[in-house]
């Protein structure tokens, strides 16, 4: 978003105010994000937004999320979304 923000602060602002109404509803019906294919794993999940990808991981007894990362697709995919990595 920084790039955009050197062309065009008030957009990159709206853009970065959509992926977190994109991640916030991921609270309202934590199953509803596809599992992510990298990794397979049933408390993982993700929503697409634009070339962003929104993980998550779903705590079902808290019946919370936790976002784990945002990435632009065009990185590649992170080896792992475990702590630290």
């Amino acid at each position: 978003m920084r790039y955009i923000a050197m062309d065009n602060p008030v957009i990159a602002a709206q853009f970065g105010k959509g992926l977190i109404e994109k991640a916030r509803s991921a609270g309202a019906l934590p199953r509803s994000g596809r599992i992510v294919p990298e990794f397979q794993l049933a408390d993982i999940r993700e929503l697409i937004a634009g070339p962003y990808r929104i993980v998550y991981r779903v705590n079902d007894p808290d019946r919370s999320v936790e976002i784990v990362r945002f990435w632009h697709a065009a990185r590649g995919t992170p080896k792992s979304v475990r702590e630290g990595d």
